[in-house]
């Protein structure tokens, strides 16, 4: 193997090279205005390359030359690798922050993570030492979040694996008067539940933040970690989400995500905002 680790290498022309483990790959960035800083002769040693077509899904030129699935180092943890019809891995770079934040900041609190895709957030809160659950709609995901958990023999298993659509979870667990002191969410913009419901984040993320403020601790300092990713939603749109469910309590950090280049440079990649409630 040529390398175990992931590396964004460089990006340029909307597009970012990366090292993903064994495997060097070519995928859409769209932001990526500027001219990539490494010649071309390394861009050409790509192995493979997803190109996006007119309807947001697109193909893998060169997808023969890699297997269904492998691993890669990331963030802190390993990773199960699964190149998918979207052009997606499996992982999501810029979270790499989020992690770190969990893994220190986590001790003994109750972690409920939504839209928790395939599962590395949930992992670093578990072995920062929270109780996590661990959400997603979909059943695929929830069996790579297992598989990635496996991978880390280090980080306890302290994860309650739930597929469900988000908003009647939420529902259900105001309920049960269920309350968590860390909630992380990295909504997309677009989505269905478990048994089809529709999710359109620009409808649906005021409500749910009121839920989750609604599923505070009340004893206890609470943390609401948003991360965003959809057109039209900025940094102060995020803020100002986030100061509308608290009523304008609490202390807010709100920075863009980005992944680091090997290059020195920094690739932009979503944005996210943090409150910390007293």
């Amino acid at each position: 193997m040529k390398e175990t680790a992931y590396t964004l290498l460089d990006s340029g022309n909307l597009r970012k090279l990366e090292q993903v483990g064994p495997y060097r790959l070519i995928r859409p960035a769209l932001n990526a205005f500027w001219a990539p800083t490494l010649p071309e002769a390394e861009w050409r040693e790509a192995d493979a390359e997803f190109v996006r077509d007119s309807s947001g899904r697109g193909a893998w030129r060169g997808r023969e030359r890699l297997p269904d699935r492998w691993e890669a180092g990331w963030g802190g943890m390993v990773m199960r690798i699964k190149p998918t019809g979207f052009g997606h891995l499996g992982f999501f770079a810029e979270q790499f922050r989020n992690w770190e934040f969990f893994r220190r900041s986590c001790a003994g609190r109750e972690a409920l993570n939504l839209f928790a895709y395939s599962g590395l957030g949930s992992l670093a809160m578990a072995a920062g030492g929270a109780a996590v659950c661990h959400l997603d709609a979909a059943r695929g995901m929830v069996e790579w979040g297992r598989e990635n958990l496996a991978l880390n023999p280090k980080i306890p298993d302290r994860v309650r694996w739930i597929v469900d659509d988000v908003n009647k979870f939420a529902a259900r667990e105001l309920r049960r008067n269920r309350t968590y002191d860390l909630i992380a969410l990295d909504p997309p913009t677009f989505g269905r539940g478990s048994s089809g419901q529709l999710w359109k984040i620009e409808t649906d993320l005021p409500k749910l933040l009121a839920d989750c403020l609604a599923l505070r601790r009340p004893d206890r300092p609470f943390t609401l970690v948003l991360s965003c990713h959809s057109p039209g939603f900025s940094l102060l749109v995020l803020e100002r989400l986030v100061r509308e469910a608290t009523g304008g309590a609490g202390e807010i950090v709100a920075e863009e995500m980005f992944i680091p280049e090997a290059t020195g440079r920094k690739l932009p990649s979503g944005i996210g905002v943090r409150c910390e409630l007293p």
